[in-house]
């Protein structure tokens, strides 16, 4: 196999394991929250795997990206914004603050998860501006 397939391999196989962690932290706002903080049971794994996914995903990303020559379509611009949109809610969803309000957690969790939708829609379709 090419260098790009195994690349292009890495990066989907890290988007999938940032779904499955996506789920999975989300449903720590729904089942044993504890007043207005998440279930911290298994916190430290959960975000550790969610930190492994994410850095996998902008370091394939950017590898890819060197090895299109930086030669890309016009949706991928709104791809990176929405990533952008993503990882800056999710921060903010699962920050350690007591001040934050569980149903503020649950609309940070809203806004990643049509942010995330957003993307997927952006890959599956790769729409055609002209």
């Amino acid at each position: 196999m090419d260098a790009h397939l195994i690349t292009k391999i890495v990066h989907m196989s890290a988007v999938s394991l940032l779904i499955l962690v996506f789920v999975a932290r989300a449903a720590t706002l729904f089942i044993g929250v504890q007043g207005q903080q998440p279930n911290i049971n298994s916190r430290k794994s959960l975000v550790g795997l969610q930190h492994l996914s994410l850095t996998l995903i902008i370091v394939t990303g950017a590898v890819l990206l060197f090895m299109k020559n930086f030669v890309v379509e016009p949706w991928f611009y709104a791809k990176v914004i929405l990533f952008f949109v993503l990882w800056s809610s999710m921060s903010k969803t699962y920050k350690q603050d007591s001040n934050v309000l569980l149903v503020q957690r649950r609309a940070g969790l809203l806004i990643s998860t049509v942010a995330l939708i957003g993307i997927l829609g952006l890959v599956m379709i790769k729409p055609v501006f002209a």
